[in-house]
């Protein structure tokens, strides 16, 4: 009877023992972490990154694009993922692509292609930079000085007709006529009412048939400069037919 109390009171003792030793453990352990986790703080990275070099941007400063990488000076670049780097920039309607590239010991390479500004877009009298997909890239702000083509239009409400003008204006620059004239300003509320201020001109062009349209507007202006007849509105609506009205009273079909 006396030996069963001992040997009970022997397991009692181990398993203390056990978890003595268990409770001991731990305590080191977490020390040993906390230990390392505020050393750490205070250790040089390995391999940190040193700088970050941008190749084809042209818009964009570096400066800029670095507030889009999401990463720090002196990170590792051993913990960078270039995935992550190039997820970040592509939130920028600025950067059409970004290809990013460790380049061990510290650099950090991003070879960028950017959103080239297509057109102005003039919405409830506010001016934005659009590309040629018609994403606002940036709102132009003080008093900019128009350089593109402008479109007059909202694309939230009048849809149809702020792309029909973004298809006409492609058709103006492939045809030189954006660079010859000193402004352009594409009215799109509706497609059917379509038309064109070109410098002091308008061409009411309606909807569709654009390529056609603009081949008769390049042959009419250049018979008008010819017979010096300065124009109030040209109207290439009606079919194969051009309608001239001059700054006179006269009217005249071609």
């Amino acid at each position: 009877m006396k030996a069963n109390k001992l040997k009970k009171g022997g397991k009692s003792i181990h398993l203390f023992s056990k978890l003595n030793i268990a409770l001991v453990a731990s305590v080191v352990i977490s020390a040993l972490c906390i230990y390392f986790y505020h050393h750490a703080q205070h250790m040089r990275p390995l391999y940190p990154i040193q700088k970050v070099v941008f190749i084809d941007n042209k818009h964009l400063t570096d400066e800029e694009l670095k507030e889009f990488t999401g990463v720090q000076v002196n990170k590792s670049l051993l913990t960078v993922s270039c995935r992550e780097v190039s997820r970040h920039m592509l939130k920028s309607p600025w950067i059409k692509s970004a290809n990013v590239r460790r380049e061990f010991p510290g650099i950090l390479s991003i070879t960028i292609k950017e959103t080239e500004p297509f057109a102005l877009l003039d919405m409830n009298e506010h001016l934005f930079l659009v590309d040629e997909k018609g994403k606002i890239l940036e709102e132009l702000k003080d008093d900019a000085v128009p350089f593109l083509p402008i479109i007059v239009s909202d694309p939230y409400k009048e849809k149809d007709g702020f792309s029909e003008a973004l298809h006409l204006v492609r058709l103006l620059n492939d045809k030189g006529l954006t660079s010859e004239k000193g402004h352009i300003e594409v009215i799109a509320h509706k497609p059917h009412e379509l038309r064109i201020e070109m410098d002091e001109t308008i061409v009411k062009i309606g909807a569709g048939g654009y390529d056609e349209k603009l081949e008769r507007l390049i042959q009419l202006e250049e018979d008008l400069k010819d017979r010096n007849i300065p124009v109030d509105y040209i109207d290439l609506r009606f079919g194969d037919k051009a309608i001239v009205k001059p700054m006179t009273a006269r009217r005249i079909e071609e």
